[in-house]
């Protein structure tokens, strides 16, 4: 088991730095963060730079690159801020899925336009009364001649807005049956008549945008339909894995940030005529907190591994994400109590990791959730 970087590895990951670095200069992450702002230039910078293309096959378009080039990718995105890795995930996750369970005319018709950014993809699952427990979820479709009909309404819907967005929006098209057999997924534009959408006013991860989605009658051709009807949770199921483990990378990339940034802050702030790093209380703090997101990216990297060779890593990834959404809302909250006063003040980004942080145990399946999953895997049989 070797964790060492790949030459391409290094070059893809000191490559992406520079990008960010150029571009997503600490005064744009703020100006962001303020305005509630979705970061167009950097999305068109990744469509140049042909990240949007990374995992798929060359046969495609692609790049052919591996799950491990993708936690390479969002430690490096995270690192600025864990939302601009959203904005990429949301629309890499479900074109995976498309390359996976759509007809080939679909990923002809969808794939290139993903990849030139002409379309932005966002996923839609959750409901009011319908978040862990997808089997509550009460949006329909309803099949019309040669279209469907959509009525019912979604939330928690991160980048819905953003312009040219496509939304995955799953669905019931038999109320009858079993979540797993009942529900489909389609690809609705999010400016077809009848569908609205209100941003929701979050803590933190404020660029990419949260919506919620009213359906009224929302008509969508049947060739949007995806993975054919009532196949909806093999399509959701279908690359669960990588999707994890990648946000889990994506955890320990910001939550590294958050640890350099309470370090440089700890060897710069002098008080009593020396660093505050200088005092073993600090000191111990910042050690900890290194080590934790280390023990975490150790943790997700293996996971990663474990897919890469095809190994069943359900277990690896779940606690993957448990460990790096946790771990950053540690060293977060630790940060804040270095800075003092300092990271209290939103003129310090501090603040925002604070804030970003508290998301990642609760979005893409919460930390409860992610031990009753770990619980039953070990076969206690959790309910």
């Amino acid at each position: 088991m070797d964790f060492s970087f790949t030459e391409e590895q290094t070059i893809l990951r000191d490559s992406i730095r520079k990008l960010m670095d150029r571009i997503a200069t600490p005064e744009y992450v703020r100006r962001l963060d303020r305005e509630q702002a979705y970061p167009y230039e950097l999305y068109s910078a990744w469509v140049d730079a042909g990240l949007l293309r990374l995992p798929y096959p060359e046969e495609y378009g692609g790049l052919g690159g591996s799950v491990l080039d993708m936690v390479v990718l969002a430690e490096e995105l995270s690192r600025k801020s864990a939302d601009f890795f959203m904005a990429f995930a949301g629309s890499t996750f479900c074109g995976l899925n498309i390359l996976r369970k759509a007809s080939e005319e679909q990923k002809q018709h969808w794939l290139p336009k993903l990849f030139t950014g002409d379309v932005r993809m966002a996923i839609s699952i959750s409901e009011p009364d319908a978040g862990s427990d997808v089997g509550a979820m009460r949006t329909n479709a309803k099949r019309d001649g040669d279209q469907y009909v959509i009525n019912g309404q979604k939330i928690w819907s991160t980048g819905a807005g953003a312009k040219n967005a496509v939304i995955n929006v799953y669905a019931k098209t038999d109320p009858a049956a079993h979540y797993r057999q009942g529900l489909s997924l389609f690809l609705v534009d999010n400016d077809t008549p009848g569908l609205t959408l209100r941003k929701l006013d979050m803590l933190g991860r404020r660029c990419t945008g949260t919506y919620e989605l009213t359906f009224n009658d929302v008509r969508v051709p049947a060739d949007r339909l995806i993975g054919g009807e009532n196949n909806g949770w093999n399509v959701l199921l279908s690359g669960l894995q990588v999707e994890r483990v990648t946000s889990a990378a994506g955890n320990c990339g910001a939550a590294q940030a958050a640890v350099d940034l309470a370090t440089q802050y700890a060897k710069d702030r002098k008080q009593f005529g020396r660093p505050i790093g200088a005092f073993q209380a600090i000191a111990h703090m910042l050690a900890d907190m290194q080590t934790e997101v280390e023990a975490a990216r150790t943790l997700t990297w293996r996971a990663a591994w474990m897919v890469s060779t095809g190994q069943d890593a359900l277990r690896e990834i779940t606690m993957a994400k448990l460990l790096t959404s946790e771990t950053y809302v540690k060293v977060a909250n630790m940060g804040m109590q270095i800075f003092g006063g300092f990271g209290y003040s939103m003129e310090f980004d501090m603040q925002r990791h604070y804030r970003d942080a508290r998301s990642a145990t609760i979005a893409a399946g919460t930390s409860q959730i992610q031990r009753n999953l770990i619980a039953n895997l070990m076969g206690l049989k959790v309910q």
